[in-house]
């Protein structure tokens, strides 16, 4: 007998109180409507301030469906994504945001999808509602991030997606800290198919990715997938050789055969400042290599959950066991 498909939705939230109730009135709405079940919606709260915890706690003690991780402190938007991904138990799990930008209606269509072969179905954005300067900054990272990795990027997805259950197993064996997710779901492989999804505004509320919070996962996803910043390094000082002797060999022939001596103490200058400026440049790259080597040698733990409520791992108390390492008593390993 052929067990029915179940459908997991894992949404990270963050201070997302007047966003909560119409969020949970429409993903449960589309579980509705989705075949099989029963299907579970997995909210991870990242350490909210306001009462977007206890609204959720409220609705999971009336629909089964619903799974509560609160996380001790704020961790982070890709450590939340990974709390949610290791607490789901469906076929294949739908990733997306809290705010509604992400619209749930579109998730019979990723089902559809992975229902014809695909592994990993990926919400490719289109028609922006951000300013004019941020859906420029969007379509700039993007491209030059598919050009710079070592691995096929798809341009303008985000983290809005559906990954089948093998998927979702191999993400999290991955035990990188400064974690990328939509790189590394392109990276684990299998058959993956982009389904083209309108952007909308935020239901209410203001954004939490600040200007720094969008550089830093940037830089997670270059740094993660690239390693062409430290051989540009190499390149640039190799043309700078390959000028200064140039340079050198000009100079001298000045010298010896026009007889003037060399001239330029300007331009000399400005030569040692702009090198200078190249060296601390590509000495801050590499720091940014090394750096992320000295955080994943310490092995934290990506997170520490606080209070499980609902689902198979329904602990209220702070002594939370992890979902998938049974050995272990207080704190989840990175992504296992």
């Amino acid at each position: 007998m052929t067990k029915p498909f179940r459908l997991s939705v894992a949404i990270p939230i963050h201070n997302e109180e007047s966003v909560v109730p119409e969020l949970l009135r429409r993903v449960l709405a589309v579980l509705d409507t989705v075949e099989g079940g029963p299907h579970e919606l997995v909210l991870v709260d990242d350490g909210s301030t306001d009462r977007t915890a206890e609204l959720v706690e409220q609705a999971a003690g009336k629909d089964p469906r619903i799974v509560l991780v609160c996380l001790s402190r704020n961790f982070g938007h890709q450590a939340a994504l990974t709390a949610a991904l290791d607490y789901v138990h469906g076929d294949a799990a739908v990733v997306m945001d809290g705010d509604l930008q992400d619209e749930p209606e579109v998730i019979p269509q990723f089902v559809e999808a992975f229902q014809q072969g695909s592994d990993v179905v990926y919400a490719q954005r289109t028609g922006r509602k951000e300013s004019l300067l941020l859906r420029f900054c969007y379509w700039l990272f993007y491209r030059m991030l598919a050009q710079l990795s070592d691995i096929r990027l798809p341009l303008d997805s985000g983290d809005f997606g559906l990954m089948s259950r093998r998927v979702v197993e191999q993400l999290r064996r991955l035990p990188e800290h400064h974690r990328y997710l939509r790189g590394l779901r392109s990276w684990v492989g299998f058959r993956q198919t982009g389904i083209v999804v309108e952007r909308r505004e935020r239901h209410s509320g203001k954004s939490k990715y600040s200007i720094l919070h969008l550089l830093k996962l940037a830089t997670d996803g270059l740094f993660s997938f690239s390693v062409v910043p430290i051989r540009a390094a190499a390149v640039i000082g190799a043309l700078s050789i390959f000028f200064s002797l140039l340079f050198a060999i000009y100079s001298i022939f000045v010298k010896i055969f026009l007889h003037q001596p060399p001239k330029g103490f300007t331009a000399l200058l400005l030569f040692i400042i702009f090198f200078s400026g190249i060296l601390l440049f590509f000495l801050g790259v590499i720091g940014e290599y090394v750096g992320r080597i000295y955080e994943e040698s310490k092995a934290r733990p990506l997170y520490i959950e606080s209070k499980v409520v609902g689902g198979p791992y329904d602990l209220r108390q702070n002594d939370v066991r992890p979902p998938h390492d049974e050995t272990s008593e207080e704190v989840h390993p990175d992504a296992s």
